[in-house]
């Protein structure tokens, strides 16, 4: 764990990242423009263990321990992300961001950007290969966004993928 401007960026032990969006990325070069940004992340073990769990030696974090890749793993994360910008007639906007994103369950298939389960029904979009979003819910007054945007056909909890 580490602190940048006063804030705790990531408690391992919880699988939770908060922060900048810049910071989640070593304040990469690419992610300046959005290094105002605020980032929340969670996560599940699948997704990134908080501990060296193979046996290896490494020392270093496992990702989809037990599954030779993401897929049917049931890993999961959030993100919420939150921040201001100012609009073409001047005025302040706060706008907010939330996005749960899964695994892809074993059986699913991705045809034209899209995941669908075994039995052909809708997961949501493909994100990063073998991950979907099944759920955005997005604010931003000055836009004209106001609340859920997108929710599986399939389902939106993090659990049974």
């Amino acid at each position: 764990m580490y602190f940048t401007s006063n804030l705790l960026l990531t408690n391992w032990a919880n699988s939770i990242f908060n922060g900048t969006y810049c910071d989640a990325y070593r304040d990469a070069s690419w992610c300046q423009q959005w290094a105002d940004v605020e980032l929340k992340m969670k996560w599940d073990d699948a997704w990134l263990s908080n501990q060296d769990c193979d046996g290896d030696g490494d020392g270093k974090l496992d990702r989809h321990y037990g599954f030779d890749s993401y897929i049917g793993s049931g890993a999961w994360l959030t993100n919420h992300q939150k921040g201001t910008y100012t609009d073409d007639d001047g005025n302040e906007c706060n706008w907010n961001y939330f996005v749960k994103i899964i695994a892809v369950p074993e059986g699913a298939t991705s045809e034209a950007g899209v995941w669908y389960n075994a039995d052909g029904t809708e997961i949501g979009p493909v994100i990063w290969g073998a991950f979907a979003i099944i759920q955005v819910v997005e604010n931003d007054p000055c836009a004209g966004i106001h609340g859920l945007q997108f929710n599986s056909p399939d389902h939106s909890g993090l659990g049974r993928w």
